[in-house]
């Protein structure tokens, strides 16, 4: 294929990885229609139909989807390369890309940012808030945020947190109205405050451990969130029992606005980690910023 097409390749990969013209289009900064028509001239060149339309949504058909695994990384790859000539320029640059969950999000890499990115004025860090198990590399995404024990075996993982813990906790309204669970399997006689995750659509199970033996509960209630905030101020407003992370709550906990219980059967576990594919090149810019995130103890 000449050089001159690869413009309407790009334009494809966007379309299929967006699966609607008007997002891709946005994000190209083009019209609507201008890239509905090169995406066509692309088509009428290969003398295939690469999109499915229709007034809703738009899907690669078959021979779209094997042009879009195969072009797509090499976009990817390309995009890398012009990033880490960053290399050459007395200061470094560019755009990183992270997605995280809310907690990590806040915790560790809000923080780091404020300290990090006053040095460096020339590196933007965009940061997208994502509950799901995110693939950041068909979504385009320079790195991740995820619990050690959730990341793939084909990316480099750095760790960026301690270990953590989770709490079990009600206010002392709740717990004037039923007794305090003394095992992870009473809590299915409570008014659990469930977590949905949209990677898989389902609830949350709540996941225990106490010396080795490991469980995982399935609670009910009559709450279902995919936010920690509506789910810790529904604990307080004695709405039910909240399963957290401990350092939300630890404050809460000593002044007397939450009780926590099953205290013994959360035992700590590997804390959150910023992968990227091992094949990345990382520029200098991501470079910097993962040492600025690489925990230490601390």
């Amino acid at each position: 294929m000449q050089i001159e097409n690869f413009n309407n390749l790009a334009a494809f990969v966007v379309v299929a990885k967006e699966r609607s013209f008007t997002r891709a289009a946005a994000k190209l900064g083009v019209s609507q229609s201008a890239l509905s028509q090169t995406v066509k001239a692309l088509e009428a060149r290969l003398g295939l139909r690469l999109l499915t339309r229709n007034t809703r949504s738009v899907s690669p058909t078959e021979a779209g989807e094997r042009l879009l695994q195969s072009v797509a990384p090499r976009f990817e790859d390309i995009a890398q390369e012009i990033s880490a000539l960053s290399a050459l320029r007395e200061k470094p640059a560019g755009m990183i890309r992270i997605t995280a969950g809310e907690h990590p999000a806040v915790t560790i890499l809000q923080p780091a940012l404020a300290r990090f990115l006053p040095e460096y004025p020339d590196i933007h860090v965009e940061i997208v808030v994502d509950y799901g198990l995110t693939n950041i590399v068909a979504e385009g995404y320079d790195a991740g945020v995820r619990l050690g024990e959730q990341v793939a075996k084909d990316m480099i993982a750095v760790r960026i947190g301690p270990e953590m813990r989770v709490a079990i906790v009600g206010s002392p309204a709740y717990f004037q109205k039923y007794p305090r669970p003394e095992t992870p399997q009473d809590l299915t006689q409570h008014n659990c405050i469930n977590f949905r995750l949209p990677t898989y659509g389902g609830l949350f199970p709540w996941e225990f451990e106490k010396g080795g033996r490991e469980l995982k509960v399935r609670v009910e209630g009559q709450l279902v969130f995919n936010n920690m905030a509506l789910r810790l101020n529904s604990a307080l407003a004695g709405l039910g029992l909240g399963y957290v992370p401990e350092d939300e709550v630890l404050e809460h906990i000593a002044e007397g606005r939450l009780i926590r219980v099953l205290k013994d059967w959360c035992e700590p576990f590997p804390g959150y980690h910023l992968y990227y594919p091992s094949r990345r090149h990382s520029s200098p810019a991501f470079a910097l910023l993962l040492e600025a995130l690489r925990y230490r103890g601390r």
